[in-house]
């Protein structure tokens, strides 16, 4: 009797490797893996767009949540004509704009007043790709992160939202124009103010500090005197 051949088993790749097209054919089935992937893959410019209109690292989750829930419960809208990174990202920003209208009683983001500066929210936590370094590195990195993030939240609504996107999420000119509906001119114009006052308020809260660098006291600065002594007495 002739045995029947048994197909080998069909190994899944794995699912963080496939491309957004092929994740969202299996997100459209219902598959979970999938969608934890798509989310896992965007969330930090996600994050980072609604953060920077928000200023407020838990209404930001909030908004990139509710993006979420929104972008997978209609997929079949979702024609690929687009990146799915930009078809997430305007879900995110309108939103978190959304979010801003109701607040501010506004209806968009041009009409969000540019000399606001109110404080407000928490630090917005930039994601590190540097490896793991010693704790004194650690604590400069991280004192160095909050100088920045601090400067961000100071910047007029409509600047930071430039600044993030431009700067920190590393999208072209043309393309955070065009996620914020506004003319590449114009972005070009708000992201050179944003530099400039981003410039301005690292440099104004640096000015009492610049006394400090290169300290040579104490323990150091009396080596140093034994050290000229000991050569002298040898001259």
């Amino acid at each position: 009797m002739t045995a029947i051949p048994v197909p080998a088993p069909q190994h899944r790749p794995d699912i963080s490797t496939l491309s957004d097209v092929d994740l969202v054919s299996l997100a459209k089935t219902g598959d979970e893996s999938a969608i934890r992937a798509l989310v896992q893959r965007h969330n930090r410019r996600l994050f980072r767009t609604a953060r920077a209109v928000i200023r407020n690292d838990a209404e930001a989750e909030d908004v990139v949540q509710a993006a979420y829930v929104k972008a997978f419960t209609n997929l079949a809208a979702f024609r690929g004509e687009a990146e799915l990174s930009t078809w997430l990202t305007r879900i995110a920003l309108n939103e978190a704009l959304g979010r801003v209208r109701a607040r501010k009683n506004t209806t968009g983001l041009e009409e969000i007043d540019m000399q606001t500066t109110s404080p407000g929210g928490q630090l917005l936590q930039f994601p590190s790709s540097l490896p793991a370094a010693d704790p004194e590195t650690e604590l400069s990195r991280s004192q160095a992160r909050h100088l920045l993030e601090n400067a961000v939240d100071e910047l007029p609504d409509d600047f930071r939202a430039v600044f993030v996107l431009r700067d920190v999420e590393g999208m072209s000119t043309e393309e955070a124009a065009s996620y914020l509906g506004i003319r590449p001119e114009t972005a070009k114009t708000r992201l050179h103010r944003a530099r400039r006052l981003m410039r301005q308020s690292i440099e104004k809260r640096l000015s009492g500090a610049f006394s400090a660098l290169f300290p040579f006291d104490g323990a150091r600065c009396a080596f140093m005197a034994d050290r000229v002594i000991a050569a002298l007495r040898q001259s």
